[in-house]
């Protein structure tokens, strides 16, 4: 009966191997994209994931795929002239190192605004640069988030490049896939209560100085305007630079100036008239500049200030935060604090990339500096 089973694993693991094959034509994989898993193949053919295994072993023997661990199955360079489908083999450790690739690099985002399509847009032309393509995941919430990294793990991706959805804590998935090994990266927020790698602005100090600005141009009563914090670190962060550049130049904090949102501005209507903007204005009519905590929340106010009939910068100086295309093209075109996207994803990618090529180094923090953008929403005070 043992040598019966052995013959029947043997036939079938075969079979699976030519359906692989047929896989890789149909969907005209090219090389170094990642092979369906093990897992995968096993729950497509209704097989055990040894017999799949085996499968993928033998293609690997054969030299159509490499095998790399912890990371998947991916398609070989074809060899000797012969057409994708039949390749002999090659070790990709083997490779100069010009010559290696690393398959697929995976970005996923929480949604789409100008902030994050720069970040898209120059991610994927880092990627390009050290051969690889790149996968695009927009997540609807957190349990769509752990789903996304779930399944890319599962299929084997060369590595991981998140920008999380809005968390109290790091998640769980994420923290599994570290233990796993698998080359990720996390941009524009940070978990202190684990040592991750991650790269993001310095919002904290873009925040200060920012405030400092409006300070050397003469404003004592700085308000400041936000949408709710809810757990994201940039928001904070932003916040907690505000707080200390008025504490370090000796003013005091008005509580009265300070205003968080109880409904996030609603980015299709920033040119309308804002009821909650506008009760902060009038509540507050000592106020000569306001902080916002990003640009759509400045562009919202400043259009809220214009329609009170109080003229901007004459009356009322605003300043956002991050430079949207939007700032520049508004009535009064918004000073801002610019994010260095180029370099964020330079940074992240490069990062990446260390790790692909199983660096051991301890968890690296990188901040991108950001730097302020002078336009006409901002008057010196005498």
């Amino acid at each position: 009966m043992k040598d019966i089973r052995v013959t029947k694993q043997n036939q079938l693991y075969h079979r699976v191997a030519d359906e692989v094959i047929e896989i890789i034509q149909s969907r005209r994989l090219r090389p170094h994209d990642p092979v369906p898993s093990e897992g995968e193949l096993a729950k497509l053919f209704g097989v055990s994931r040894m017999t799949s295994k085996l499968a993928l072993q033998k293609l690997a023997e054969e030299g159509l795929v490499y095998r790399l661990p912890r990371r998947g199955t991916f398609l070989a360079e074809p060899q000797d002239g012969r057409a994708q489908g039949g390749f002999s083999s090659q070790d990709t450790a083997a490779l100069p190192a010009a010559e290696k690739r690393f398959g697929q690099i995976a970005l996923i985002m929480p949604h789409l605004s100008d902030y994050t399509s720069r970040i898209i847009a120059a991610t994927e032309a880092e990627v390009r640069k050290h051969g690889c393509d790149l996968i695009l995941k927009m997540t609807k919430d957190c349990d769509d988030e752990d789903h996304c990294l779930e399944r890319l793990a599962e299929g084997g991706i060369t590595g991981i490049i998140l920008f999380p959805q809005g968390r109290k804590t790091c998640s769980d998935q994420v923290l599994r896939l570290k233990l796993q090994k698998l080359p990720l990266v996390i941009i524009d927020r940070i978990f202190h209560e684990v040592e991750i790698d991650c790269v993001y602005h310095d919002h904290y100090m873009g925040s200060y100085q920012m405030t400092k600005y409006l300070i050397e141009k003469g404003h004592r009563e700085i308000g400041y305007t936000s949408n709710a914090i809810d757990h994201i670190t940039s928001r904070r962060e932003r916040y907690q630079g505000y707080i200390q550049a008025l504490l370090d130049h000796q003013i005091p904090v008005q509580y009265q100036n300070i205003h968080f949102r109880t409904v996030a501005c609603d980015t299709r209507r920033i040119n309308e008239r804002d009821p909650e903007q506008e009760r902060f204005i009038q509540d507050n009519p000592r106020m000569t500049a306001i902080m916002c905590g990003d640009d759509h929340v400045a562009i919202s106010t400043i259009h809220t200030a214009l329609q009170m009939g109080i003229p901007v910068p004459e009356k009322l100086s605003i300043v956002g935060f991050s430079d949207i295309q939007l700032a520049a093209y508004i009535p009064t075109p918004l000073t801002t604090v610019r994010q260095d996207t180029e370099k964020l994803a330079r940074s992240a990618v490069d990062l990446l990339m260390k790790r692909v090529g199983n660096s051991n180094e301890n968890p690296i923090t990188i901040k991108i500096q950001t730097s302020i953008v002078e336009r006409q929403s901002v008057l010196f005070r005498t």
